[in-house]
């Protein structure tokens, strides 16, 4: 059976069982910035596990693309040495929020595996937490297992846990037995680590919730999460033993040694490029291009890593780009986006290919020549800090070079070269940062500024030279919190307002707006009279300036659209500045915006700018605005409540809390000034707007 019916088994099976068949989530987690990637089924299902998320079913089944490469969950360093280890993988799931529990999840299990796609009884093990006689129960009595053959382990093996305190459970795991052949013993053996015994399917019960002291409380709603590698199982059906056999392996091996002109198909490289073209497609097709930060630095050094072993295999010249069109032969059925973006995948890889070959060869002499000289083990840090600095080489690859050898890095002496070149950095930045300074504002300002740009107010907090103060009076540098405003405080890219605050004798001119926690710190200075805590005052903003600014910002949203639309859906935000005069929005790019594209790019924008649509505002919660397609920042963490942001009838929809215009006719017209690269990977454009 190969992998393409396998996946479809899974889901039909499913399916039959009532479950909502629930699309592969993306590679960058939506709403949760404390996740490089997805690294499993149930990561989009986060807010559902915990009754925050109403989805409209309480059984669901996936088979989720995932990622292990950077961050906590990181298998890169064993790709291409072990015969399971991925850096992308399948991940095929079923959950169940606060409907079925332990044994409908067991029976489902044993049904698909025993029934479905026909594994052997006696070649399944099975563990369950040693505290868990419900789930061995129903494992001997219901499903009818021997009981030799299962296995009763502790916290570390079989119980789940999100955290140090909130939902966790006990787990049982299924572990297909490859035979005698195949050296190892079940699992809890002190041979359990080898390769015979191999754990295919976790079922993990949501049951308690674990207090700071330890105590484990039983949840009012039980929920189940499961978890089985699709190679794996792809693996035990076509007979064979390691992961890269299988037929989604095979293709990408094979064209690889064709492309490469290399003969032995057993080459560890080959495995290595076969993995990592798979992230680097998904990756890309998600919307991660490589760069020098973040999920960007992640593909880079996968990328890297693979041309590092075409390398060592002889290859000279670009060839990783043509890989994409079999990985799309594969899997473009099951995941129709790597199909529509084949294209765009290529030039991406090809232009990362050209990129690193300049420097991959001097890189590399380099390295093999103080290898060759070395004295002991050990690379030295400064070298391995040289080749990261100068030549791109990640040090994981480095690394790879060392272990290939039977040698090590000096990871303290790179991190020492890395904290002084950090230490450089800061000593030549002078940044001024106008905050509260050390002072906890406990002092809450409600934004009125949406509705009205005036507004009378109380001074909840006056704070002059870092130091909270009881009054102010004229020529004070001051920082006025107010318990409520019209003016709005810097934040996704848009300025802070500026004005005047006003009191019977005295006045303060602002000049700038920031947030401190829930407190809008009103930078400004006293012009006249004096103020005191507690006293009411009249808040007005700038008008002018601010019809500019939200010009300006609404010309952003658009600007956005009509990027994605021309360059690919690879476009992403990467930091933007709106301010009264010009707008400036940074986005992912691989290479320099042409001509042609720039021109198409502004036309669409004054198109939509023309049509004079209105711009609607609605708030929502999150779930809803991902369902109507808003479009939201990486790595932004959002409230249950957001602000869904509509243009063009559909044009631009994004998640914003900035203030926008009316309708887009008010913009007038809008002009691109430049555009440059900023960083690997980071392109910026500059524009205006106003009247023709």
């Amino acid at each position: 059976m190969d992998a393409a019916e396998l996946r479809v088994k899974f889901l039909d099976f499913f399916a039959s069982k009532d479950h909502t068949i629930v699309d592969s989530a993306p590679l960058v987690p939506g709403n949760d910035p404390t996740l490089l990637f997805t690294n499993s089924g149930m990561v989009q299902f986060k807010e559902a596990f915990a009754f925050r998320e109403e989805r409209g079913y309480t059984r669901a089944a996936t088979c989720q693309r995932c990622i292990r490469a950077g961050g906590k969950h990181n298998d890169l360093d064993n790709v291409g040495y072990t015969a399971r280890h991925h850096t992308f993988f399948e991940m095929l799931g079923n959950f169940s929020f606060g409907d079925y529990f332990k044994e409908e999840t067991i029976s489902f299990a044993w049904e698909f595996l025993t029934e479905v796609i026909h594994l052997p009884e006696e070649r399944l093990w099975v563990t369950v937490h040693d505290s868990d006689d419900e789930a061995e129960r129903i494992w001997i009595d219901k499903i009818g297992i021997d009981p030799d053959r299962i296995t009763r382990l502790g916290d570390e093996d079989n119980f789940w846990t999100m955290g140090d305190t909130g939902p966790c459970g006990p787990s049982s795991e299924i572990f297909w037995d490859h035979g005698p052949d195949v050296p190892g013993g079940p699992p809890g053996s002190p041979d359990g680590d080898l390769d015979r015994y191999i754990e295919i399917w976790n079922l993990v019960f949501t049951q308690y919730d674990r207090s700071a002291d330890g105590t484990l409380t039983p949840l009012p709603k039980q929920c189940v999460d499961t978890g089985m590698g699709l190679e794996r199982l792809a693996a035990i059906l076509q007979n064979v033993h390691s992961n890269y056999d299988i037929d989604l392996f095979q293709a990408l091996i094979k064209r690889t040694a064709e492309l490469l002109e290399y003969d032995d198909l057993d080459s560890p490289s080959l495995k290595v490029i076969a993995d990592h073209v798979r992230s680097a497609v998904f990756l890309i097709a998600d919307g991660v291009i490589p760069s020098n930060e973040g999920r960007g630095y992640v593909i880079r050094r996968i990328i890297r890593r693979a041309l590092r072993h075409a390398y060592k295999l002889q290859s000279r010249g670009p060839f990783f780009h043509n890989l994409v069109a079999t990985v799309v032969a594969k899997m473009g059925n099951a995941y129709p986006l790597i199909r529509q973006t084949q294209k765009q995948i290529e030039r991406v890889l090809m232009k990362e290919e050209e990129q690193f070959e300049l420097t991959l060869d001097q890189g590399m002499r380099i390295l093999n020549e103080a290898i060759t000289n070395l004295e002991g083990s050990e690379i030295q840090g400064e070298l391995v800090f040289k080749l990261y600095d100068t030549y791109g080489f990640p040090t994981d690859l480095t690394a790879d070079v060392a272990r290939e050898k039977n040698l090590s890095i000096d990871m303290t002496g790179f991190e020492r070269e890395m904290a002084a070149q950090r230490e450089r950095a800061r000593a030549a930045s002078h940044f001024e940062i106008v905050t509260a300074g050390e002072l906890v504002l406990d002092a809450e300002t409600s934004f009125i500024g949406y509705e009205s740009l005036e507004g009378t107010a109380r001074i909840s907090a006056l704070v002059k030279s870092g130091v909270l103060v009881e009054s102010v009076i004229a020529g004070d540098e001051v920082l006025l919190v107010l318990d409520k405003t019209p003016f709005y405080a810097e934040s996704g890219g848009q300025v802070g307002d500026q004005g005047l605050i006003s009191a019977a004798n005295a006045t303060c001119n602002v000049i700038d707006t920031i947030k401190d926690g829930n407190s809008w710190l009103h930078r400004g200075k006293v012009m006249s009279g004096e103020f005191s805590t507690g006293e009411q005052i009249l808040a007005a903003v700038d008008q002018k300036k601010r019809s500019a600014i939200r010009l300006n910002h609404s010309a952003t949203h658009l600007l956005h659209a009509a990027l994605r639309r021309v360059l690919g859906d690879h476009v992403n935000q990467r930091g933007s500045l709106v301010d009264s005069e010009r707008l400036r929005f940074d986005f992912s790019h691989f290479e320099a915006v042409s001509k042609t594209e720039l021109r198409d790019i502004e036309r669409l924008v004054n198109q939509e700018i023309r049509g004079n649509s209105a711009i609607e505002t609605e708030v929502m919660n999150i779930g809803a605005a991902k369902e109507k397609g808003a479009m939201a920042l990486f790595g932004e963490k959002y409230s249950e409540k957001v602000r869904v942001l509509t243009m063009g009838n559909g044009f631009s929809v994004e998640l914003c809390g900035g203030t926008h215009a009316k309708r887009t006719g008010d913009i007038g017209l809008f002009r691109i000034v430049s555009e440059q690269g900023i960083a690997s990977g980071v392109r910026r454009v500059e524009a205006v707007t106003g009247p023709a």
